[in-house]
């Protein structure tokens, strides 16, 4: 059995372990970037074929009639036209909840960015801005407890429930929207109506899906919605945003915003938001701590030895 992962640098930069793979095969190939036009050749004698972000089209699919397993080294499967290798017999796995904590961390980590100005007042420092001071102290813009600030959470799966965990160590209130009514509910979380939440929420967190009802789900309208300064956060995906509207809301000193996730990445230099005031960005890595990814390198494999096994797991 013959394996080929096609783009493994994004979960493995060097400091992880490709062996789990590697025990369980004949030959185990690991690129770790592969171009489209090439994806066909590597794929042509394997049997197993694992990817993160490298696209498996039906067209590229109908190529490959030996492979019989497509892992998907991610929890979204967009890459991978799943219909078209269901119908060709080709079992399709992928690997959930390998970190909500990771991101969990992230979100807070933005919150606490912009509650307490961190990196600003560090920089200051470093350029001398403290030694120059008349008093032992100085703040350059206000900090902020928060403690009895509301925070609102879109969706509420694994991460999102972490994040109100956190939320509610801090001293938070915790508003969350869901399609459905949740009950039983921890105390000092609360469910209501998304038009309901948002002019409550100071903080707002997204970890809803990326679907037809989501899509720019913040926009021109339901920012408006918002508490003056409040502060939007997205570690979910790109497109829940109307990007041009969250930049326009922005540059309008209505509020601030922290994103993990564009709608493109990498993004097109004219991306509003990289040029927005009150924003601030990470690329795509609240899923990428050493721990999360060695976790999700762990699900993988066992997600090929199920298989082997005749017992597939994280089925798509």
């Amino acid at each position: 059995m013959n394996i080929v992962i096609l783009d493994g640098y994004t979960l493995n930069p060097g400091d992880l372990s490709w062996n789990g793979f590697s025990d369980l095969a004949e030959q185990c190939q690991v690129y770790e970037h592969t171009l489209a036009a090439d994806v066909v050749n590597r794929c042509q004698d394997c049997d197993i074929v694992l990817t993160n972000k490298t696209a498996l089209t039906a067209d590229v699919i109908r190529q490959l009639p030996q492979v019989k397993y497509i892992g998907v080294l991610a929890t979204g499967t967009n890459v991978v036209d799943v219909a078209f290798a269901k119908q060709q017999g080709i079992v399709v796995t992928n690997v959930p909840a390998y970190g909500p904590d990771a991101v969990a961390q992230m979100v807070f980590a933005h919150i606490l960015h912009h509650s307490q100005h961190v990196a600003l007042h560090d920089h200051a420092v470093k350029q001398g801005g403290w030694t120059q001071q008349r008093d032992f102290c100085f703040t350059l813009k206000p900090l902020m407890s928060l403690k009895g600030k509301i925070l609102g959470l879109v969706g509420y799966g694994d991460i999102a429930q972490q994040v109100a965990t956190i939320a509610l160590a801090f001293g938070m209130k915790v508003l969350i929207h869901t399609p459905q009514r949740k009950k039983h509910l921890p105390q000092g979380v609360s469910w209501c109506e998304l038009n309901e939440l948002l002019p409550q929420a100071q903080f707002l967190s997204l970890h809803c899906p990326l679907t037809e009802a989501t899509y720019r789900m913040i926009n021109a309208t339901t920012l408006k919605a918002l508490p003056l300064n409040a502060m939007v956060i997205n570690t979910a995906r790109g497109d829940l945003i109307d990007e041009q509207a969250l930049a326009n809301w922005l540059n309008q000193n209505q509020g601030y915003a922290s994103v993990d996730v564009l709608s493109t990445e990498p993004p097109q230099a004219n991306n509003p938001l990289l040029s927005a005031d009150n924003m601030s960005i990470t690329p795509h890595i609240a899923w990428a701590t050493t721990e999360a990814r060695q976790n999700l390198m762990n699900i993988a494999v066992n997600n090929v030895v199920q298989y082997i096994n005749g017992t597939p797991i994280n089925l798509v």
